[in-house]
């Protein structure tokens, strides 16, 4: 069963969730609002993949709390990924031991359809 974190009105989450569902995919959603994502479960993100591939530069969050200018370290970047969800890339689809950041279809084609 493949685990999908994000937010319902992100397009990008809803594109990973139609491929999903076109493809007759099980899928667990879990949206940042509701249950928020902790340190730990960042962690162990972070062990499949790259901080800069998790953190979201190019969302409005990124841009609201000002944090380009804060020059932020690999692990002030980790702690403000567990303190504002929305600062996570999204989707985040866990599987397995894999991970999959970001909506690109290729990418899910050679992963998810084996």
């Amino acid at each position: 069963m493949l685990n999908v974190y994000g937010i319902k009105n992100c397009d990008s989450v809803r594109k990973a969730l139609k491929f999903l569902k076109a493809h007759e995919i099980a899928y667990e959603f879990i949206d940042f609002r509701e249950t928020p994502v902790t340190q730990e479960i960042i962690d162990n993100w972070l062990e499949k993949c790259d901080i800069n591939t998790l953190f979201n530069t190019r969302g409005m969050t990124y841009r609201t709390l000002k944090l380009k200018e804060k020059n932020l370290s690999d692990n002030e970047k980790r702690h403000w990924l567990a303190k504002e969800n929305m600062l996570i890339k999204r989707p985040v689809i866990t599987f397995e031991k894999n991970i999959i950041i970001g909506y690109n279809e290729s990418q899910y084609q050679n992963l998810l359809l084996k």
